[in-house]
């Protein structure tokens, strides 16, 4: 292979496109790169080192015969600065799913860019779309998708078991809000299943902070004659700061929704207990409800927290 391509190649980690050859080579160096088989076309205009091609004979897609970051570097080469890895491949970037190896590379582009989706890539035009804030970020080093627009736009694309539980993890590490998933369903109008995510960022709003809570709060603790409990209420203790699950303010009872591993470790059972115990000092009840039972006894158990904050409120 010609030094000056060569050298290129290891400079770019195997992936060049043509106007970097031409930078610094003729265009028959590229030429006869790949027609020596040194080099093979991924896409219009980018090439990667043929040593980097998984398997030559598989039928797979070119595209997905390489590593996926060498897949999604090539993609956005292909964009030529004007593009985001968005959807399924920006929710793995933003580290909340790992993408599987049949899963295409998604991209967003500007309409009129020119570019277009090829086999193992899938290419979406925006009206008005740009590689800048509000629009996109850079994450792990490329450019994707903000995050709150990625998680819409991958809800009708992901199987419905596994969707509550990837927004309620983006809002509980804080890599958005409640607000923003709300400001971003509201720029997709016609998103499939959009009204079982809008009552989901809805609860997330309300507070609920777990598939359990969101359960909770739809059959259990809202209605005639319970209060508005205060999610995710902070009451400082001492020198501690300390959050509860729902809190009714006026009782000073505070419910927690144990989930269905809790207390598997003594250690963490003796966590809770003095925690619950210093709440005591402040004249905070702390009830506690498996996740057994409220799935089990919903009836019950409201009937419960009823009969509680009634004779709290009585001996207020």
């Amino acid at each position: 292979m010609d030094v000056r391509l060569q050298s290129l190649l290891v400079r770019h980690a195997g992936l060049v496109t043509r106007q970097d050859v031409l930078r610094v080579a003729p265009p028959w160096t590229l030429q006869g790169a790949c027609r020596a088989g040194r080099l093979v076309r991924l896409l219009p205009e980018v090439y990667v080192d043929a040593a980097l091609i998984r398997d030559a004979r598989a039928e797979q897609p070119i595209l997905a015969r390489i590593a996926p970051e060498l897949a999604r570097r090539a993609a956005l080469a292909y964009g030529g600065g004007r593009s985001a890895l968005s959807r399924l491949t920006a929710l793995d970037v933003w580290g909340l799913r790992r993408q599987p190896p049949g899963e295409p590379v998604h991209l967003d582009v500007p309409v009129g860019s020119g570019r277009r989706g090829w086999p193992h890539l899938v290419v979406r035009r925006r009206p008005g779309f740009a590689v800048e804030p509000p629009q996109a970020v850079i994450r792990r080093g490329v450019p994707v998708t903000r995050l709150d627009r990625t998680l819409v736009d991958c809800w009708p694309l992901l199987p419905t078991v596994d969707r509550p539980g990837l927004l309620i993890r983006a809002v509980n590490d804080r890599l958005t809000t409640p607000q923003r998933l709300t400001a971003a369903l509201a720029e997709v109008p016609r998103l499939t299943d959009r009204t079982t995510m809008r009552a989901l960022v809805d609860r997330l709003t309300a507070g609920c902070r777990s598939p359990l809570e969101v359960w909770g709060h739809d059959h259990v603790f809202t209605g005639p004659s319970m209060p508005t409990f205060i999610r995710q209420a902070r009451v400082r203790v001492g020198a501690r700061t300390i959050y509860l699950d729902m809190y009714a303010e006026a009782e000073r009872v505070d419910i927690e929704l144990d989930g269905a591993t809790s207390h598997g470790d003594p250690t963490e059972r003796e966590i809770d207990l003095r925690r619950d115990a210093l709440l005591a000092t402040v004249g905070i009840l702390v009830v506690r409800f498996s996740h057994r039972r409220l799935l089990a006894e919903p009836a019950q158990v409201r009937q419960e927290t009823l009969a509680i904050l009634a004779s709290r409120h009585l001996h207020s």
